[in-house]
């Protein structure tokens, strides 16, 4: 059901993106590298966070890592990683194929500035085997992110 909601989310808001299926796992951001034959950090991945009470998701390049000491000072609260059962509840995508796109709940978006060193960002679709390709400055603009630097 969740790539058929990213297909949805795509046909109303931007139907000239096309979702790319691969026959191959793309779950990890190693595996979804060498599927799309890129680099690791061309990967959009979405990080599942809780802040306080808030659930988040960070869009950053595949080879960043958060900086907790950032998340803190941007947030004014430490964050914890969603579980797996959470992930899967409140975005309605499982994870390795969470995207900020065509989400089960409506969740406050942010795209890490690490990911602006890339003129393309392949983010997952809603599978483990999907994709989209397109600039870090459309994800923003599609999902109403919040730029921030919480990335190492």
């Amino acid at each position: 059901m969740s790539l058929q909601s990213v297909r949805q989310f795509f046909a109303e808001h931007a139907p000239d993106i096309e979702i790319i299926e691969s026959g191959q796992s793309t779950a990890t951001v190693a595996l979804a590298a060498a599927a799309h034959q890129v680099e690791a950090g061309q990967i959009a991945k979405t990080l599942s966070l809780k802040v306080k009470e808030q659930v988040i998701l960070i869009v950053a390049k595949g080879d960043a890592r958060l900086d907790n000491k950032k998340l803190k000072t941007t947030f004014g609260a430490k964050a914890r990683m969603l579980s797996s059962d959470e992930v899967v509840t409140l975005t309605g995508h499982p994870v390795g194929g969470v995207c900020p796109f065509g989400l089960e709940n409506p969740l406050a978006v942010y795209c890490d500035v690490s990911l602006q060193q890339y003129a393309e960002v392949l983010p997952a679709a809603g599978s483990t085997h999907s994709a989209v390709r397109m600039s870090p400055e459309r994800i923003a603009q599609l999902t109403g992110a919040t730029w921030v630097d919480v990335c190492l």
